[in-house]
């Protein structure tokens, strides 16, 4: 059997406290067989629990001061049967031991039917005490937080609902640009369609297959009802009061073209040949060399002229 080894004889300090024992000394003291494994290791003592019942029993006596009910507003109380589980046939545990404290939901519903019974005893008492029960409507609660946090939460919310009214503008705008490019080309498609009518009318009548002229009237002149005759409505009709006043003082025109042309006729014809007219030698009035007097200004003074009318 071991020995017990004194420390004082190995240099070790009092418990608690380090050891200051040099290489030397350790090595002659494990030379000497003073040192043995196992004998260098910590022993922890074990932990001894005080059951002070006479200080816990004091502790109580201070808690409880003589206040009534309605200062201290203390229940102790089971939960209330839950009758959803019973109306549904299921085992409903009675008391907290049978809870399984790992089901959060069967926890909550513990602490929740917990909470119920504690109402239901609180309510009559505080009624039959006379104190209201019911927040009234004025009532405004001060707020745990502060004001500069509120503002914070409040400028985080602002700028949270800017982003989505920007989003939904965003999206607004790319269903508008679809339908707007959806309108162009239904318009583009229809007049292509109108356009190809409008050449497939026009070779027919070229062709004689056809003598109406209704495609040159326009769509917008058939959508147009009251809006007043077409041209070929007034010309199916007759000219109009101006057309017949300018018929009757110019007449009815015809060819013009050409009529100033001489031919064989008009240039043997003498009658109205008049010798004076033609030299220069008429009833006009002629100024010295036999010039006009009345001579026509240049373009220069004729232009000057005009620019200051």
């Amino acid at each position: 059997m071991d020995t017990p080894v004194d420390e004082t004889t190995l240099g070790f300090e009092s418990e608690g406290e380090d050891s200051e024992m040099s290489d030397e000394e350790i090595q002659e003291a494990f030379a000497k067989g003073l040192l043995k494994p196992g004998l260098n290791i910590p022993v922890e003592e074990p932990k001894k629990f005080v059951n002070n019942t006479v200080g816990m029993k004091q502790c109580l006596a201070e808690f409880r001061r003589g206040l009534p009910w309605v200062e201290r507003l203390d229940l102790s109380n089971l939960p209330v049967p839950d009758i959803v589980a019973k109306a549904e046939g299921r085992l409903v545990p009675s008391d907290s031991e049978a809870v399984n404290a790992e089901d959060d939901f069967q926890r909550e519903m513990y602490f929740y039917r917990q909470a119920q019974a504690s109402v239901l005893e609180a309510l009559p008492k505080l009624q039959k005490l006379n104190i209201p029960t019911k927040r009234p409507d004025d009532y405004f609660a001060e707020l745990t937080k502060t004001d500069q946090h509120m503002q914070k939460i409040r400028k985080k919310l602002l700028i949270k609902q800017t982003a989505m009214e920007k989003s939904e503008k965003a999206k607004k705008l790319r269903e508008l640009r679809k339908y707007g490019k959806k309108v162009q080309v239904e318009v583009l498609q229809k007049r292509q369609k109108e356009k190809k009518a409008m050449m497939s009318a026009v070779k027919k009548y070229q062709k004689g297959m056809t003598d109406k002229l209704d495609f040159l009237e326009g769509d917008e002149d058939k959508s147009k009802k009251g809006a007043g005759p077409s041209k070929a409505q007034m010309n199916k009709k007759g000219p109009n009061a101006k057309r017949k006043y300018k018929d009757k003082r110019f007449g009815f025109g015809g060819k013009k073209k050409g009529t100033k042309w001489n031919t064989k006729e008009s240039h043997n014809d003498m009658s109205g040949f008049r010798p004076k007219v033609a030299h220069g030698k008429g009833g006009k009035t002629f100024g010295k060399g036999g010039k006009k007097g009345n001579k026509r200004p240049g373009k220069e003074a004729r232009r000057k002229m005009k620019g200051r009318k």
